[in-house]
C-alpha cells in the first residue's frame, strides 16, 4: 500500500506552536499516515550559487523555518498514530553521531514512529559555511555520513573511522526502537550511484511517475545483491517553489498515479502555497486535501 503524508507547518511567519499542534491534530482525524520535515536554519542575503528549488532564488519564506528535530519531537507527543519522516536533512547542516542521538530520542519519545531518515547534500553554500563545512567537500562527506550515522545505531561499542568522522570506540544511547530506513534525497549522476549503494530509499522530488519509475530500475541494476530493491517516496507540491500550481483534482491522479506504480509513499507540501498567510490558511488548506488520502487508499 502506498502511504501518503504531509509536511509539517515549517516554513514562514504564521507557523507556531498551537498551528502544529492543531495541524497534527486535524492530519489525524483525517486519516494521513506521516508527518515530515525539511532542513533549513538561515536566509542569506547574498546567495552563492544557485537555488536547490524550482525557482530562481530562494522564496522569501524561508526567511523562518522552524529546527527540524525539534519540530520533530514536538509532534511525537501530539499524536499516538502517524509515523514520522524527514525530508530532507541538510548533511552539511549535521555531525553524524549527535543527528543519530537526536533521532534515536524522537525515535523512543514517539514509540518508534520514526520510520524514515531523509538525507541529501544540500545547495546552500552560506548554510555550510556557517556550519564550519567546506561545501565543496559536500558528496565525499556524505559518502562518509552514512556509514558512521547506521554505526552509531548499531550495537556498543559504536565505532567508526572515516575521512571526514572519528567515532568512538564509544557508548551511544538510546538506540532506536528500530532503525529507521534511510531516504536519499540525490539527483545527480554521482547522487544516484550513491543511492544505490548506501541508502534504502529514494525521494525524486516531482519528476514524472515514468521517470521515477525508470530511473529507480536504473538505480536497482546497479545495486548490490544483498541489498533489498529501492523504492521511492514522491515529493507532491501543491505549488511549487516556482509558484505552478495544481488542484485537487490534479494532485489526486498523481497520488493514484504513485499508486499504480507501487512506490512506496507520497509525501503532500504545501509550505509554499501563496494563499497561507495565517494560522486558519494552513487548517483550510489542509481540509481540502481529503481525496488524496482515499486515492491513496487506491
Amino acid at each position: 500500500m502506498t502511504s501518503i503524508g504531509l509536511t509539517l507547518p515549517q516554513l514562514g511567519s504564521a507557523v507556531s506552536a498551537s498551528l502544529v499542534r492543531d495541524f497534527v491534530q486535524q492530519a489525524d482525524d483525517m486519516g494521513f499516515d506521516s508527518l515530515w520535515v525539511q532542513d533549513h536554519f538561515l536566509y542569506s542575503l547574498k546567495q552563492a550559487g544557485e537555488y536547490g528549488g524550482s525557482a530562481q532564488s530562494q522564496p522569501d519564506v524561508y526567511r523562518s523555518v522552524w529546527a527540524p528535530t525539534e519540530l520533530l519531537a514536538a509532534v511525537a507527543t501530539w499524536t499516538t498514530r502517524m509515523e514520522l519522516g524527514t525530508s530532507i536533512l541538510v548533511g552539511g547542516n549535521h555531525w553524524p553521531a549527535q543527528l543519530a542521538n537526536r533521532l534515536a530520542t524522537i525515535d523512543q519519545l514517539s514509540a518508534g514512529r520514526l520510520t524514515v531518515v531523509g538525507l541529501s547534500v544540500g545547495w546552500s553554500v552560506e548554510e555550510h559555511v556557517a556550519m564550519g563545512v567546506d561545501p565543496r567537500t559536500r558528496g565525499r562527506r556524505m559518502d562518509d555520513f552514512v556509514p558512521a550515522l547506521r554505526a552509531c545505531w548499531g550495537e556498543d561499542p559504536v565505532e567508526h573511522h572515516g575521512e571526514f568522522f572519528e567515532i568512538g570506540p564509544a557508548v551511544m544511547r538510546p538506540k532506536p526502537v528500530s532503525t529507521p530506513k534511510l531516504m536519499s534525497g540525490m539527483y545527480s549522476e554521482q547522487g544516484l550511484a550513491r543511492t544505490a549503494r548506501d541508502f534504502d530509499l529514494w525521494n525524486p522530488g516531482s519528476a514524472p511517475i515514468a521517470t521515477v519509475v525508470d530511473t529507480l530500475g536504473q538505480m536497482n541494476s546497479r545495486r548490490p545483491a544483498s541489498m533489498a530493491p529501492l523504492n521511492a517516496i514522491y515529493r507532491l507540491a501543491q505549488q511549487s517553489t516556482a509558484g505552478v500550481r495544481l488542484d485537487v483534482a490534479q494532485m489526486t491522479t498523481r497520488v493514484s498515479e504513485c499508486v499504480a506504480a507501487g512506490l512506496e509513499g507520497v509525501i503532500v507540501e504545501t509550505n509554499f502555497c501563496s494563499e497561507i498567510t495565517e494560522a486558519a490558511d494552513w487548517l483550510g488548506v489542509l481540509a481540502n486535501l481529503a481525496p488524496l488520502v482515499d486515492a491513496a487508499r487506491g
